[in-house]
């Protein structure tokens, strides 16, 4: 099991249409889905949330062909979200 601590970082979002986002991700945590490596936790409000003295983690990849991903945890450094197939996807994806 991944420490929490040990968790990847967001390390880059630039969906600034993103509730969550504002100067970096504050999320707790985000989910990585299962189309198009999608930001499962992007949420379309001009509503500010999350944690302010929080960076946001990956708490979840559900793409389990990417490189980075083991048993359904992401094992990359650091990820970047952007606009991608959808508004807000992973740019750190890789298939295997």
């Amino acid at each position: 099991m991944t420490d929490m601590l040990e968790m990847p970082r967001v390390h880059e979002c630039t969906v600034t249409d993103c509730g969550y986002n504002h100067d970096g991700c504050h999320a707790f945590a985000i989910t990585i889905g299962q189309e198009n490596a999608n930001c499962a936790t992007f949420i379309d409000t001009s509503a500010k949330g999350g944690l302010d003295r929080v960076i946001a983690q990956v708490g979840a990849c559900q793409r389990s062909e990417c490189r980075h991903n083991a048993e359904l945890e992401c094992h990359a450094s650091s990820i970047r979200v952007g606009p991608g197939q959808d508004i807000a996807d992973c740019q750190t994806y890789e298939p295997r």
